[in-house]
Order: structure tokens, then sequence, then C-alpha cells
């Protein structure tokens, strides 16, 4: 009987589970941007007690980040606009150039006596839909961020309300030192994670950029920013921004120049995701590869590119919040990197 109710409960549990995850998927158009500003929020909140070091009144400083927010992103827009509005009326093109060059590709093989049947690998490997990938990430972020007023309003709010947290949790809660202790641990992760993640997303941004330009590849720019912005995503995210790049120069200036930007890719990726970023980073996220890999496309399913760029941070949330139950310490532990803890 006891291992009946137990059942019973898990089957509950799971099917309210289920129930939640449609909600939160069909009401992502109101969920997306609040999270959004969440994180922000939580970004600049130390800036926040910076300004304050300096006796500037909390109204002031929140209106200083705020049009540093705004000014950052009046800035990235008009650098990345006019490009990506281009790329997009040529792309086209660029699609039947791609596969008319992959029809070459496919003639130089035959004549090494590799058979391969044209019309079945395009109808199979279709070269531009690789293209289409990232540019509809690219339009997805931006459709979210078309809701800029509401996502800087809401981030002005959460600022202010900020430090009546401690206040309210105590008022709440019947243990709510535990629960402020857990919230601190999880607002530095996640500070110390973006603020790592954001430095060497834009150190391979800029370099992407720069090689690119160095090699002459068109819009440049639109390439170092999107090297930048999908940095944020774990595993694939570099792979998917090198791209567009990569068949980009294939079809204008040949295989040459296509296999040094891959290359030169390969190896601003390897350096500052292998090198650079773990020596900072260290093992404080305490989520195993697999984990992350798995976050990146179910946090993607159910909120789209700004869950897949906010899946390592998110599923940071869920772990630091299964640890404070018994119930779910044991799903946390396998979350984890499963070293102990000293």
């Amino acid at each position: 009987m006891a291992s009946l109710t137990g059942v019973n409960k898990s089957l509950i549990i799971f099917a309210a589970l289920v129930i939640v995850l449609a909600g939160i998927k069909s009401a992502s158009a109101i969920i997306v941007p609040f999270i959004l500003a969440a994180f922000i929020a939580i970004i600049c909140h130390p800036l926040i007690k910076f300004f304050a070091r300096f006796g500037i009144t909390k109204s002031v400083a929140v209106l200083l980040v705020v049009l540093i927010i705004l000014a950052l992103g009046v800035s990235l827009g008009s650098l990345v606009g006019q490009s990506a509005n281009d790329f997009s009326q040529q792309l086209p093109q660029y699609k039947v150039k791609l596969k008319e060059e992959f029809v070459w590709l496919v003639d130089v093989a035959s004549q090494y006596n590799i058979l391969i049947n044209k019309q079945q690998i395009l109808s199979m490997f279709d070269p531009g839909k690789m293209v289409d990938v990232a540019t509809n990430m690219l339009t997805g972020l931006g459709g979210v961020m078309a809701n800029m007023f509401l996502i800087i309003l809401t981030v002005v709010f959460m600022l202010f309300e900020g430090p009546l947290l401690s206040n309210k949790i105590h008022m709440a809660l019947k243990n709510p030192d535990k629960k402020m202790k857990q919230i601190e641990r999880f607002l530095a992760s996640i500070n110390s994670y973006l603020a790592i993640k954001t430095l060497v997303s834009l150190a391979t941004g800029i370099l992407a950029g720069f090689y690119l330009w160095l090699l002459g590849v068109d819009y440049f720019v639109l390439w170092g920013v999107l090297a930048f912005m999908f940095n944020y995503i774990p595993n694939i995210g570099s792979i998917i921004a090198a791209i567009p790049a990569v068949l980009l120069a294939l079809i204008t200036q040949g295989p040459l120049i296509a296999g040094l930007v891959a290359a030169g890719y390969l190896t601003v990726n390897t350096v500052m995701g292998n090198i650079i970023e773990p020596r900072f980073m260290g093992k404080g996220l305490g989520l195993s590869t697999l984990v992350v890999f798995l976050s990146l496309i179910f946090w993607g399913w159910l909120l789209g590119t700004v869950g897949m760029l906010l899946s390592v941070p998110l599923t940071m949330i869920v772990k630091i919040a299964l640890e404070a139950s018994e119930e779910g310490r044991w799903v946390a532990t396998l979350l984890g990197t499963g070293e102990k803890t000293a």
C-alpha cells in the first residue's frame, strides 16, 4: 500500500509538471521577456551597488543603468541592423550560389570515383538550411528584443524592489535565513557565470570579426556580433555562429578562404572556450557536460532562442531549488558533476 501511494504521488507530480510546462510554453510570449528582464536586473544589481559607493542615490543609479542599457541596445541595433537587412536581401542569391558550389564539390568527388547522387544528397542535406538556422535564431532573438520597452520597464521595477526582497522573505517564510543563503548563492553563481561568459563572448566576437575583416569576408561586423551572442549557447553556439561566415566565404571567395575562416573560428573557439573560460570559471557551476547539453535542447524547445542563451542559468536555478528539498536532492545530484564537495 505504501509503495502504491508513492507511485500515485510520483504520477501526480509528473502530471502537474507536464501541465506547468505546457502552460509555460503556451504563455512564452509573456514569460520570455519577463525572464530576460529578471536576468538583466540580476546583472545590473552589482552596478547599482557600485554607484551607491559614490553616494549616488538609488533613483539616479537606476536611471544611469537604464541609460547604459539603452545606449548598448541602440548601438548594437544600429551596428548590425543595416548589415542584417542587406544580407537578408542577398540571401536568396547566396543560397543559389551555395547549391552550385555544393554540386561542384559532388562533381569533383566523382572524378575520384566517389559517386554521389546529387538530387538525393541535396534533398537530404540542403546547405542553405544551415544558414537559415543561424538567421532564424537571430530573428527570434530580435523578436523578443522588440519588446524592449516592456523589458526595460520590468528591469526598473525589479531594481527598485530588489532591496525589499530580504524583508519579504523574512515575513513570508518559516526559515528565512536558509532561503536567503540559497538566494544569495544563486545570485553569486549567476553574476559570476554571466560576467565571465560576457567577457569571453565579447573577446570571441571581436577576434572573429577582426579575423573576417582581414580575410575580406562580407558582413564581418554581423558575423562578429553573431559570434558574440551565440557564444552564450553552450556546446553548439559557436558552431552555429561559424556556419554562415564559412559558407559565405565559400561562395564569394572560394574554398581556400572558406577553409581559413573555418580554421580561424576553430582556433578562436578552442582557445577561448577550452583555455581562457575554464581558467576563470573553473567548476563553480556544478553541472555535468551532458546536463548542460540537454538543458540547451530543453530550454530551447520551451522558451526559444532566449531559452538557449539562458539554458545554463535556468538549469542552475532548478538545481539549487532541488537541493533545498529532501525529496528533490537526488535529482540535483544527478544534475551535478558527480564530484564530492568538501
